[in-house]
């Protein structure tokens, strides 16, 4: 249903086609990412589902308005921006609570509180009693799909068109308790609204479950479950991804890495850290930055003692996945470059702050910091939880079929690229996000159908979990890649920025065959790719030369 009052004067005409109801079943709540064609901006959007109302025939009152009181059969949807625009804190995780008002049939009185800083949002009309406004968006279900009203592009005049790409659609993890108690609480004060006549005295009825909405939580994360929080725990996001670099053990790493993404969208870790410049020496024309001892990234993160480390290219054949024991290989191969892969976005995250200030400064030893937006930070503390996801998929996996993560020979080659860019965070996004990640979207397909062909398909429920997981992290790339490009003085081409990194810091022709499809999902076309050759010399006297490593 359409809901028109006091909807924000940001809401253009066009209307954007989500999902079908019955896909939006899993979760209570769903993370949209939109990307325009024409201005390639990314906007973030929260999808809010309430169970629909049932009618309490019990009133006379209620039996004569029946007729003209048609009940949908599906849930009630509100939209509405996914950060908080007090600070930009991400609001997956807030909690839904009642107003003092009374309730009315459709929760209008509801509001979204943000878990950084407690500033409240009417689900309906975006208001908060703090004098700011969040953006929502209209809301309409035409049969049996979602539909909402578009953003208006911010580059773009009023009258331009508000078509959108829908690049990512994912339910929000309820596996907290505490989050699922509060949006079981939330729909309970729904339904008591929706049953209960305000002038007929009885009593709501009692609380039923929601267990179906809550089913989407992530199974993997049992084998983490008896690992206890870090203590003290870290004060900064940086910290925290300090110490994920520093843990060694895989599965710590794991369970580590969710600990900091739910202290970060809890509100519990609201700074990002990182270090700031020293002006002490602004007198003779120099500054440097400093860090904290527990924000300084590891050159290398350890890894355990019984690890056999090989060059790229020694590990031995993997076979084409015919025979069982090729398909551990090439599984254990994947697990190896997922753990890698925590550390990179773990990374970008503690390397962002000092890059980000360098990247605007320049030569300008006076001009101020500039800071990387808060959602840059959500989106690779995502990545980050992403990649824990398919470690721990992968890990299952290889034990399910008699094996186990270490049994075979690793390299290192992904953090190879990792020290070659840690220098610049257009150089990191360019040869990690948009060279090695986007190269795991045109070999996943054809390893897929590898363990399709035989018969694995277990293994190909985790692939392609890992696959559709992936184009969002290139688009991750994409979209921050883009932002710092149009953000600098003057501006830049991200295409050319592009080209130019992978010339600079990458060994040979980018290979092909190109998954086209997916990678323009991922906000790629050819031009970026295209005909482009690294001009960097390889350090290794054996083994490949060319260094481009699937996946990540």
């Amino acid at each position: 249903m359409a809901r028109e009052a006091g909807i924000s004067t940001h809401v253009a005409k066009a209307w954007l086609k989500v999902a079908a109801v019955d896909k939006l079943s899993s979760s209570s709540r769903h993370h949209l990412t939109l990307r325009h064609p024409d201005t390639q901006e990314y906007h973030s959007l929260l999808v809010f589902s309430f169970p629909a109302p049932t009618l309490n025939h019990s009133s006379q009152q209620q039996e004569d308005e029946r007729s003209s009181w048609p009940l949908p059969t599906h849930d009630t949807y509100y939209c509405m921006e996914a950060t908080c625009p007090h600070l930009g804190a991400p609001l997956e995780n807030a909690t839904i609570e009642a107003n003092d008002a009374e309730f009315d049939d459709d929760i209008e009185d509801m509001v979204v509180v943000c878990p950084w800083h407690e500033y409240d949002f009417s689900l309906s009309t975006g208001e908060s009693s703090h004098g700011i406004s969040a953006c929502v968006y209209l809301c309409d279900v035409r049969n049996d799909t979602l539909f909402i009203q578009a953003p208006k592009p911010a580059e773009l005049g009023a009258d331009a068109a508000s078509t959108w790409e829908l690049i990512e659609l994912r339910p929000v993890s309820e596996a907290s308790p505490a989050v699922a108690q509060r949006q079981d609480a939330a729909k309970f004060l729904h339904l008591q609204a929706s049953r209960t006549s305000p002038s007929d005295g009885q009593q709501p009825e009692a609380q039923q479950s929601t267990s179906g909405k809550e089913e989407g939580a992530d199974k993997d994360q049992q084998s983490t479950e008896s690992i206890a929080p870090p203590s003290p725990q870290p004060k900064t996001l940086v910290e925290w991804a300090v110490l994920v670099l520093n843990t060694p053990d895989p599965i710590q790493k794991v369970a580590y890495t969710r600990f900091a993404a739910r202290a970060f969208r809890s509100g519990e870790c609201k700074v990002i850290g990182g270090g700031r410049w020293n002006t002490s020496d602004a007198s003779a024309g120099r500054r440097e930055w400093i860090t904290k001892p527990q924000e300084a990234a590891p050159e290398r993160p350890p890894r355990m003692k019984e690890e056999v480390r090989v060059r790229p290219g020694q590990e031995g054949k993997r076979g084409r996945g015919v025979t069982e024991k090729s398909r551990i290989a090439i599984l254990h191969s994947l697990a190896n470059i997922e753990q890698w892969a925590i550390d990179l976005a773990w990374d970008m995250i503690a390397r962002a702050p000092k890059l980000c200030a360098e990247f605007f400064a320049g030569d300008n030893q006076d001009g101020p910091t500039h800071k990387m937006p808060l959602q840059f930070f959500s989106d690779f503390v995502k990545v980050a939880e992403d990649e824990a996801k398919h470690f721990s998929l992968l890990r299952k996996r290889l034990e399910e079929m008699g094996s186990y993560f270490g049994a075979l020979p690793v390299h290192h080659g992904l953090w190879d690229s990792a020290m070659e860019t840690a220098h610049s965070l257009t150089a990191r996004l360019s040869i990690i996000h948009l060279v090695h990640e986007a190269r795991g979207l045109d070999v996943n397909p054809t390893t897929i159908n590898k363990f399709n062909n035989a018969g694995d398909a277990e293994s190909v429920d985790t692939l392609t979990v890992i696959h559709l997981d992936e184009i969002t992290h290139v688009s991750a790339g994409h979209r921050w890649m883009t932002w710092l490009c149009s953000n600098a003085k003057p501006p830049l081409d991200p295409v050319q920025m592009f080209r130019q990194e992978v010339r600079r810091h990458f060994i040979g022709r980018l290979k092909g065959p190109f998954n086209a499809d997916d990678r323009r999902k991922a906000g790629l076309e050819k031009e970026w790719y295209d005909d482009l050759v690294g001009e960097k010399e390889s350090t290794y006297n054996i083994g490949v030369r060319r260094n481009e490593v699937p996946g990540g």
